[in-house]
């Protein structure tokens, strides 16, 4: 069995999400973000980035770099789930150029296959040097105890997570499960960026609206894969370890939840 909480403190707290990055502006792009120090690349195989992420990769090393990538549960083909999912960590290997995932994810949850199956499946993966750690991604408080029910154990979950949807039943639950709950679309589509907390907070801390988003986070302990393209941006994204928001800032922060999500994909079961 995957000894997942010492998994939980392995994982870079700012990372490069990559989502709608590709051709030559996403190898450009992640070789950009290696060089200024990220350490952590999100991808998954319907970006269909593979290709250029393992371009941009070449020539750091492997080691110093925690690569995430995500199989998508309507890819596996149920009546041979080990041979399907490993053919697909093949395919992510292959494309990606390298000899090992870091963290391999199951994409979406469908409540009505075994998805069990799928996490015995990345455990043989693990045990032949493939993947390193398991996870899952949007997955609700039901659909993981699914999974625990059938000893089926993962390390983390990655999630839409931000001040507007502040899931602290979500995230409370992995906390008490020893799962590490990963935030994804932290300004959702840039939306929080022109809430007028964060421009008065970042005004009192000289930063910027997206930088007191990300602080939130990471004074939480919750990795987050921001996506940018720029240099100035993804320069701003790391610069936040040097400064602290109060006690009363990370509450009245916590208040801004509204419930509201950003990413509503259609293999979303967020009600289930």
């Amino acid at each position: 069995m995957q000894n997942r909480a010492s998994t939980l403190d392995k994982m870079p707290l700012i990372g490069l999400g990559t989502w709608r990055l590709n051709g030559e502006e996403c190898i450009k792009t992640v070789r950009q973000a290696l060089e200024m120090g990220y350490q952590h690349i999100d991808t998954a195989i319907v970006y269909e980035n593979h290709i250029e992420i393992g371009k941009a990769l070449h020539g750091f090393n492997r080691s110093d770099v925690y690569l995430t990538s995500k199989l998508p549960i309507d890819a596996v083909d149920f009546s041979s789930t080990q041979k399907s999912v490993e053919e697909l960590c093949d395919r992510c290997l292959k494309e990606l150029n390298t000899e090992y995932l870091d963290l391999f994810l199951i994409h979406s949850p469908d409540h009505e296959v075994p998805m069990e199956e799928v996490i015995f499946a990345m455990e043989s993966l693990r045990s032949k040097g493939k993947i390193k750690h398991i996870g899952v991604s949007n997955f609700t408080i039901h659909h993981m105890q699914n999974l625990l029910h059938h000893q089926a154990y993962f390390a983390f979950n990655q999630v839409e997570f931000h001040p507007y949807l502040f899931q602290k039943e979500l995230l409370d639950f992995c906390l008490s499960h020893h799962v590490r709950l990963i935030a994804y679309r932290p300004f959702g589509k840039g939306e929080l960026l022109s809430e007028p907390l964060f421009q008065f907070i970042g005004k009192k801390k000289n930063k910027s609206p997206s930088q007191v988003i990300l602080r939130w986070l990471v004074q939480r302990n919750i990795p987050v894969i921001p996506k940018a393209s720029s240099k100035e941006h993804l320069q701003q994204n790391l610069e936040v370890f040097d400064f602290t928001l109060t006690e009363e800032e990370m509450l009245a922060i916590d208040a801004l939840h509204r419930g509201i999500r950003y990413a509503m994909p259609d293999f979303a079961e967020f009600s289930y």
